[in-house]
């Protein structure tokens, strides 16, 4: 009958407590307090012989400080596939083992990690989970043992500094505080019992578990009993008094069911301890844990569910204050960016700040600039006067030397590649994206080496001063608004209205102003655009396959930091409210 009411109660609590770590498995309980069981004690209170007989594992003891860092106990009991296994993990580090003799080496190894070697404390977390069909369904956070005065290299305060980790778990109202009480000292010194009336005043929340009674003096049994029967310093949920594996068994190798069956000897033949319910350690002592805490958490999760509730509204507003961030979806955005930057290459995408509207209105202001230049050769310097009658030869006047023909233009054209080059700079600013500008600027600068090569090119080219006859003749009809033909050009000179060298040289630069204005638009486009657009999406598509795109788009400043812890926390309290509501 026992046996089965106890399956009952496990079948019970079991999805109370999977709730509880399925929250603390995604973080929940850095923003918020989780139903827990805090087992405390002085230093040699027995403790961790507590811990063992309601796991069933063998946890580091000894004398002096045992317990450096927080350990969390997660019991899971499973059916058959599973012998015994267990996952210790710490920090970003997991071991998996199912040795159970391999517990105490790597509980140890892990506390001289975090806590270094030697008798210090650290208040980071160990977690230790167990699984196995011989454990019961149960988390447990075993705080390390009061020590009074430090011993040999521990810090004069390691008494305050334990005190102060110990409260940071007992003070919060969904923690049940398991005080372990050893018989054979004065329970009202005893310094865990004191922190949990402390934090706890009215007992709610405190059990005591009374340890050792095979030590205490003869004739102090009345006062025990006393004790035990909640009348000394009462609890609500009062105490269980209980005589686990001493270390002198350990050394003996008497097994754990050994050891059980002398604590029901004990307890039934003690003249004064008979009388008491016994607990027996992994039965009707379970059993109490699980009344309590089941109670327990009924009456926690609508409160944490409000709690959550109201997190996720702060959180939110919290949020909304906060400037928009990189992208929550790195690879869908960066594709989605891709796709972006083809269509904006291409005029397909008409967004806020039109690019090809910026570009349209630069190299206006480039095509003014040409035309503006072709008033100079109705204004000639004097100097380039006089150099032309220097460099007359045979030619009747009126006449003008090619080369000086030539040189004039090239002069001019010349003029034309500082802002050429000014209107290449301004190109390059307005195709800066507002995104990996890094890898951006490095594509840019190599195309625009490239765009400028070839706008040099493109001033060389011109200084040949070339163009096909139809095209002079073209430009010839349209400044002398006269039908001269291919025939007529050799005696243009008939009415000889002009001055020849401005007048041939203004109908050849406007040539020339053709070809620039649209020329080097295209040229600047194909480079600075369309070929750097082409590149950076084959840069973007590289990334997917390898590096880590959320590190590339990582936001490193104190407003990113914030965002991203909002971010997590909204997260988790998201799917704490989820799992809280589908519970309740």
């Amino acid at each position: 009958m026992k046996g089965e009411v106890h399956s009952h109660l496990e079948e019970s609590i079991r999805p109370y407590i999977d709730l509880i770590d399925t929250l603390r498995s995604v973080g929940i309980h850095k923003d918020l307090a989780l139903p827990t069981i805090a087992v405390i004690g002085d230093q040699s209170s027995g403790k961790s012989s507590v811990l063992e007989a309601l796991s069933g594992i063998a946890l580091p003891r000894g004398s002096g400080i045992v317990t450096r860092c927080p350990l969390e106990l997660r019991l899971k009991k499973v059916a058959g596939g599973v012998n015994w296994k267990a996952v210790l993990s710490y920090r970003d580090k997991k071991t998996e083992f199912v040795d159970s003799s391999l517990v105490e080496n790597y509980i140890e190894q892990a506390q001289n990690e975090l806590a270094g070697k030697g008798v210090g404390i650290c208040d980071e977390l160990i977690t230790l989970e167990v699984m196995s069909p011989d454990v019961c369904d149960l988390t447990l956070i075993d705080l390390p043992g009061i020590a009074r005065v430090p011993v040999k290299g521990q810090p004069e305060d390691i008494e305050k500094q334990i005190k102060r980790l110990i409260i940071k778990y007992i003070e919060k109202q969904e923690t049940i505080n398991m005080v372990v009480v050893p018989c054979n000292i004065d329970i009202a010194t005893t310094e865990a019992l004191i922190m949990a009336q402390k934090v706890d005043p009215e007992g709610k929340r405190t059990v005591g578990i009374l340890t050792k009674p095979d030590l205490i003096d003869r004739g102090t049994e009345s006062k025990i009993m006393d004790i035990a029967q909640n009348k000394t310093i009462p609890l609500r949920k009062g105490y269980i008094m209980v005589k686990c594996r001493g270390q002198h068994q350990i050394n003996e190798k008497i097994s754990l069911e050994e050891a059980a069956q002398k604590e029901r000897d004990f307890f039934q033949k003690h003249n004064f301890f008979r009388h008491l319910i016994h607990f027996e350690s992994k039965s009707l002592f379970m059993l109490f844990i699980y009344l309590f805490f089941t109670h327990f958490c009924q009456k926690s999760l609508p409160q944490l569910n409000e709690q959550i509730k109201k997190q996720l509204w702060d959180l939110r507003n919290e949020l909304k204050e906060c400037d928009a961030g990189p992208p929550q979806d790195p690879k869908g955005t960066l594709i989605g960016f891709i796709n972006q930057i083809k269509s904006i290459s291409e005029g397909e995408l008409i967004i806020e700040e039109n690019l090809f509207a910026q570009l349209r209105m630069e190299f206006k202001k480039w095509n003014d600039h040409l035309n503006e230049t072709k008033q100079s050769f109705n204004h000639l310097p004097e100097e380039e006067i006089k150099f032309n009658q220097n460099y007359r030869g045979r030619e009747l006047l009126g006449f003008s030397n090619y080369k000086m023909f030539e040189v004039v233009l090239q002069k001019h054209v010349t003029t034309l590649k500082e802002p050429a080059i000014d209107l290449l700079s301004a190109i390059k600013g307005i195709f800066m994206f507002n995104i990996f500008l890094d890898k951006i600027y490095n594509i840019q600068s190599v195309q625009q080496e490239k765009a400028e090569k070839r706008i040099s090119e493109q001033f060389e080219m011109e200084h040949m001063i070339f163009t096909q006859d139809p095209i002079y003749l073209k430009s010839l009809r349209e400044i002398t608004k006269e039908p001269f033909s291919e025939e007529q050009l050799p005696l243009f000179d008939k009415k000889c209205t002009y001055s020849f060298l401005s007048f041939h040289s203004l109908i050849f630069f406007q040539i020339v102003v053709q070809r620039m204005s649209d020329q080097l638009p295209m040229m600047i486009t194909l480079f600075m655009l369309k070929q750097t657009a082409h590149l950076l999406s084959i840069d973007m598509l590289s990334l997917l396959d390898g590096a880590n795109v959320s590190e590339l788009l990582f936001e490193d400043s104190d407003v990113g930091k914030k965002r991203r812890d909002l971010h997590a926390r909204l997260d988790r309290m998201r799917i704490g409210q989820e799992k809280i509501s589908n519970f309740i």
